[in-house]
């Protein structure tokens, strides 16, 4: 396990950013490994779709479950999307990692959203110190993990760029790999941050961000999708149903069929 973390951590280059797809079930993990991707890492609102669920929804001991099955189903380093560690005090966040190690993942991710509507954000001292034990869970015993600490401020309709640099820095000292503030978008955000801390930093890919040649420029170090790619799938989904109730049509079928033959090619 150290081993596959070393090699995960390797991937996170400044100027040549690792594209870590989100793939959501075996199947998924399979395809986007046969096509040439180094690393996937897990999507919490891509797993919860899958059970009928919105994000947000899913157990610790679901997440777990899933993450060892992602991590089966490949030999690339898995990150798992751990959500807020499943626990408010670092106690509890510790204990996560823990099992972390027990699923063979690479990686995991921990952040700062607490789940209440009226107190989304952990305050900033607490939010350390549940990096914290995070890290020395994930970095104490024989197997090590690669850990992100994300600040959820920009996704949770709080756009200050300020607190945010803060809480990376914050994470950065409390012991984290790999830093994360998913929804910033401007190249100058990123910058920002980028000039603000030493550690490799990941970037959510969703509209408005630059393409990964100008992120490469800037100094990323990795890219991830988050649900993008599960929710791709449910609109081809959609999409095909609606065609076949609303005009009776199977145009549907121009998307199936390389579909199928990427699938025989990975499952093969």
């Amino acid at each position: 396990m150290t081993e596959i973390a070393d090699r995960f951590l390797e991937l996170h280059r400044a100027g040549r950013p690792l594209l870590m797809p989100n793939p959501w079930d075996m199947g998924s993990a399979k395809l986007l490994q046969s096509i040439g991707f180094q690393a996937l890492a897990t999507t919490s609102s891509g797993f919860a779709a899958t059970l009928g669920r919105l994000d947000g929804s899913v157990t610790r001991e679901e997440a777990l479950a899933h993450s060892a099955t992602m991590v089966a189903a490949t030999p690339l380093p898995v990150n798992a999307d751990l959500e807020n560690g499943f626990a408010d005090e670092p106690e509890g966040v510790g204990q996560t990692v823990r099992l972390a190690l027990d699923a063979g993942l690479a990686g995991c991710s921990i952040e700062d959203f607490s789940g209440r509507e009226d107190d989304p954000i952990y305050p900033l001292e607490l939010a350390a110190e549940r990096v914290a034990a995070a890290a020395e869970a994930a970095h104490a015993g024989p197997g090590r993990l690669v850990l992100t600490a994300r600040s959820e401020n920009y996704f949770r309709g709080r756009r200050d760029l300020a607190d945010t640099i803060a809480r990376l820095e914050a994470f950065q000292e409390a012991g984290a790999d790999v830093l994360y503030a998913p929804g910033i978008r401007s190249a100058d955000e990123i910058r920002s941050i980028l000039e603000s801390v030493d550690l490799p930093v990941n970037v959510l890919a969703v509209p408005g961000v630059p393409p990964v040649n100008e992120l490469a420029e800037l100094g990323v170090s990795r890219v991830s999708v988050g649900g993008g790619f599960a929710f791709v799938a449910v609109g081809a989904l959609v999409a095909a149903g609606r065609e076949l109730l609303d005009e009776g049509t199977y145009g549907f079928w121009e998307t199936a069929v390389p579909g199928a033959k990427a699938s025989r090619t990975a499952f093969g």
